[in-house]
């Protein structure tokens, strides 16, 4: 018999081997994390110390999570519709067993990967030896009994078609479309939205993780956003309402934020500005994508002091003070060229002067009403603390179900 060269990884039309074998690269990272804690002791932050964090990292935050998705939205459903006598009998004692390893798993991994993270950037040398141990412990417990009891069951009772079906939707949540190389075809552009789908597995949020003032909130989960280098954290999308109900929105940046509100700056006489007069009643929406975070606010809007907007004007670019002098918002043009043209002769006039702020051109500042921080969670199980404010002004917190 023939050595192979090297261990070949099973297909989707072996989806409970892929499973083993995802189990199997598990292992391996298990392993890489244990030989890191190690290698921090005796050599402390290395360039090695930093890949193998990456490596954990990439892993874990990932694939890891693909796997049990795997398991939670396909592979028990699957059994728990299929099996009958001993069989079901046993999946009611050990679903709820697997679910309740994953998320302690999920929550271990939440207090190692802050350590790791400083860990692959060069900036930390922490790893919790305790944190290691239960994480790997839990890990291997957890794979022996789906090896013992839950894939063993799968490979008994599920049919071709089941295998096929669960070895599809691995597949899709992979990205990868099934019997591509064999019979390339036009997917179905609803079936292939309908399985567009990210799990959350950052973080979580209790009533016990939010401070009681919302916009101290705010600022925290703002400054953990500029410190992940979330692109434009201090990017928010505004939704108005016309004088005839119609909603719109847009993505505006804020310009500052503290007790009385949120502030923004633009053209009072654009869409949005018009929309304003009539209804002052608005909402601000921000995503944080990178940490898997939104906050939504909604309040009334008033127009900020014509000194304030002076002093933000007086501070902008001042190419940008000339685009604010040189544009009629939303105001229909010829094409660009015509744009262009209008900012020339603006230039022009000002000259080496610095231009003052045109009486169209000023701030906003939503009042809130409403502050709701939403987190991201497995199996969009999400987490939702929601902020109302009371005729007296305090701020009552309650949680919403997502």
């Amino acid at each position: 018999m023939t050595t192979p060269l090297f261990d070949s990884v099973p297909g989707f039309d072996q989806p409970i081997a892929v499973l083993k074998h995802c189990h199997d690269k598990i292992r391996k990272q298990l392993s890489t994390l244990q030989n890191l804690l190690a290698h921090l002791v005796q050599h402390g932050n290395t360039a090695d110390a930093q890949q193998a964090a990456k490596a954990v990292l990439q892993y874990f935050n990932k694939a890891a999570h693909l796997h049990h998705d795997d398991e939670e939205q396909d592979l028990m459903p699957m059994l728990q519709a299929t099996a009958t006598g001993d069989d079901a009998a046993l999946l009611v004692t050990l679903v709820p067993e697997i679910l309740a390893d994953h998320q302690r798993m999920d929550q271990a991994w939440l207090t190692l990967r802050p350590e790791l993270d400083a860990i692959a950037a060069g900036t930390g040398v922490q790893l919790s030896a305790h944190g290691v141990r239960d994480y790997v412990a839990a890990y291997q417990a957890h794979m022996s009994k789906e090896e013992g009891q839950l894939a063993p069951m799968a490979k008994r009772l599920f049919s071709a078609q089941q295998m096929e079906q669960l070895g599809t939707a691995m597949q899709r949540r992979r990205g990868i479309a099934p019997d591509a190389a064999e019979a390339p075809v036009q997917a179905d552009p609803a079936a292939v939205l309908a399985a567009m789908r990210t799990d959350y597995v950052q973080s979580s949020l209790s009533e016990t993780d939010v401070l009681a003032d919302p916009i101290a909130q705010f600022q925290k989960w703002f400054a953990e956003a500029v410190n992940a280098q979330v692109m434009e954290p201090n990017a928010m999308d505004l939704a108005t309402v016309s004088a005839d109900g119609k909603p719109s929105s847009r993505i505006v940046l804020i310009k500052q934020f503290d007790e009385r509100g949120f502030t923004w700056y633009t053209n009072y006489h654009s869409d949005k500005g018009r929309q304003l007069e009539h209804n002052p009643h608005a909402a601000l929406l921000f995503f944080w994508r990178e940490l898997e975070r939104q906050v939504r606010i909604e309040g009334t809007v008033v127009k900020t002091t014509a000194a304030e907007s002076d002093e933000y004007f007086n501070v902008r670019p001042l190419q940008s003070r000339l685009s604010a002098i040189a544009s009629q918002q939303s105001a229909p043009i010829a094409d660009r060229a015509a744009l262009e043209s209008h900012y020339e002769a603006v230039a022009a006039a000002v000259g080496d002067a610095q231009p003052p702020r045109p009486a169209h051109w000023g701030g906003y500042r939503l009042q809130p009403e409403r502050i709701e921080f939403w987190q991201g969670r497995r199996s969009r199980f999400h987490d939702r603390i929601v902020f109302t404010r009371g005729a007296d002004g305090q701020w009552s917190m309650q949680r919403l179900q997502p």
